[in-house]
């Protein structure tokens, strides 16, 4: 397989550290991805614990979140961490997805043959 040649299956990122300089370069490693695999290639990024403060905005990167999302990937907040924050869906960013819990959907995208990044 050539380093240009798309994935056949997703990507899920998982970022569960609150650090805004760390959270930023997930986000560029993300978004280099989306580059290297094409358009095509499924990707989330899943935080959970401290790194749903991506989520909120409250690391400030809400523009890049933004950015990322428009080249086609989604991000994900954990609703268990939400729950533990007393946060709500309105809390969340634009366009953020929640899953049940965080560290439950990237062992279910492993089993469905996505691949698993922690940059």
């Amino acid at each position: 397989m050539s380093p240009q040649t798309a994935a056949t299956g997703g990507v899920v990122v998982h970022l569960p550290e609150a650090d805004p300089q760390r959270q930023a370069a997930v986000l560029r490693n993300t978004a280099n991805l989306i580059r290297a695999l094409g358009p095509d290639t499924e990707v989330e990024v899943v935080t959970h614990g401290p790194g749903v403060e991506l989520c909120t905005g409250e690391t400030g990167l809400a523009e890049t979140v933004a950015r990322l999302r428009g080249q086609g990937a989604t991000v994900c907040a954990c609703a268990n961490t939400l729950t533990a924050r007393k946060l709500s869906e309105d809390d969340l960013l634009p366009g953020v997805a929640v899953v049940d819990s965080g560290v439950a959907h990237l062992v279910r995208r492993q089993r469905e043959g996505w691949s698993y990044l922690r940059p």
